[in-house]
């Protein structure tokens, strides 16, 4: 193997995708998914590349620094793509402090794991931190994110993400660490856990139950399949520039309800349902504190200089993950059941 590299978070949403993309596109890389499997951690996601030769999986927690400098001292990685973080906004109104420990801390021991591994001989490493468009904070009507807008968190997501990127950049300048970043849009997609506001809408949807909307359902985001994302981090992380940035995003703005609305129109279709059915669904419940009002990214810097673009529209991505869900109807009831926590069990004890 040519490369031995760790992704953190890998049985997750998009750090799932990341590492079927590396493990079927480089097979002379090593790739060893570190994931604690907490309730967004599913094993299920990686079924198809579970046995193959270049992929490994290790059950632990980025928090203790022990475990993970352990790790390190073994395994001798050449790369980190760190994944793992605690992302939902929600949960971090609730316990702020489980978000500082994983996003913070779990990416300080990453740090100087690495650094004591690497020993300041950079040549051929990499660390690439994944972070989010969130911690720019919220636009008005007008104007993008890019590379160089000042951080201005609301949540406590997104404070504690914008402290791990602080941290990974400090290491780069302070210790000469070969680093990058990404801040992507919201992803959406295959094996995404549902309580995020597509595959929670299509799980009630199917289920005719109600449609939540927090507030008028004016709140804009800007959307990517994730499998784009992982070709995206596949770029930086090959040819992105060592102390960069990149915001990686699809020019694809929607507002909350009017992407409701139209998954209820694609969901009518694919169910066999009269137009109009799930529409009914949708109610308006009380808003989230501090809910910043409108994401969107500029690409332009990963569009000129990494070359990437999303291969496909939302509406064809949206269809995908529609499909997807419907046709994986056992996926989703081990999730939304919890009985998915099982598979480890069954396959790694």
């Amino acid at each position: 193997m040519t490369k031995k590299i760790l992704i953190t978070g890998a049985a997750g949403f998009i750090g799932s995708h990341v590492a079927r993309l590396f493990v079927n596109q480089y097979p002379d890389y090593h790739i060893v998914n570190l994931d604690k499997l907490t309730y967004a951690g599913n094993l299920e996601n990686l079924k198809d590349i579970e046995s193959a030769p270049n992929y490994s999986f290790v059950k632990g927690d980025i928090v203790d620094a022990a475990f993970i400098n352990e790790l390190f001292e073994k395994e001798q990685f050449d790369a980190v793509i760190h994944l793992a973080a605690e992302s939902h906004v929600d949960r971090s109104i609730k316990d702020p402090l489980a978000f500082v420990y994983t996003n913070v801390i779990g990416t300080i021991n990453l740090l100087n794991a690495a650094k004591n591994c690497w020993q300041a001989d950079y040549s051929n490493k990499r660390f690439y931190h994944i972070s989010t468009d969130e911690v720019y904070g919220a636009l008005g009507a007008e104007g993008l994110f890019t590379e160089t807008t000042s951080y201005d968190p609301h949540s406590p997501y997104s404070a504690s993400k914008a402290s791990s990127d602080h941290f990974v950049r400090a290491y780069h300048d302070t210790y000469g660490m070969p680093v990058v970043i990404s801040n992507c849009s919201n992803n959406y997609g295959p094996n995404h856990f549902p309580e995020k506001l597509i595959p929670l809408c299509i799980n009630n949807i199917k289920n005719n139950k109600p449609l939540p909307i927090y507030g008028d359902g004016k709140y804009t985001r800007d959307w990517l399949y994730v499998i784009d994302h992982a070709r995206a981090i596949d770029m930086v992380f090959h040819n992105g520039k060592n102390g960069d940035t990149y915001n990686i995003g699809g020019f694809n703005e929607w507002q909350n309800i009017d992407l409701v609305r139209t998954l209820c129109k694609l969901m009518d279709a694919k169910l066999n349902r009269a137009p109009g059915t799930s529409e009914q669904l949708i109610t308006y419940v009380k808003d989230r504190p501090g809910h910043d009002l409108r994401y969107a990214i500029d690409a332009t810097k990963i569009n000129k200089e990494l070359g990437f673009y999303p291969s496909v529209t939302f509406e064809e991505g949206l269809e995908k993950t529609v499909e997807w869900f419907l046709e994986n109807e056992e996926w989703l009831n081990h999730v939304t059941s919890g009985s998915y926590q099982q598979y480890y069990n069954a396959q790694y004890k």
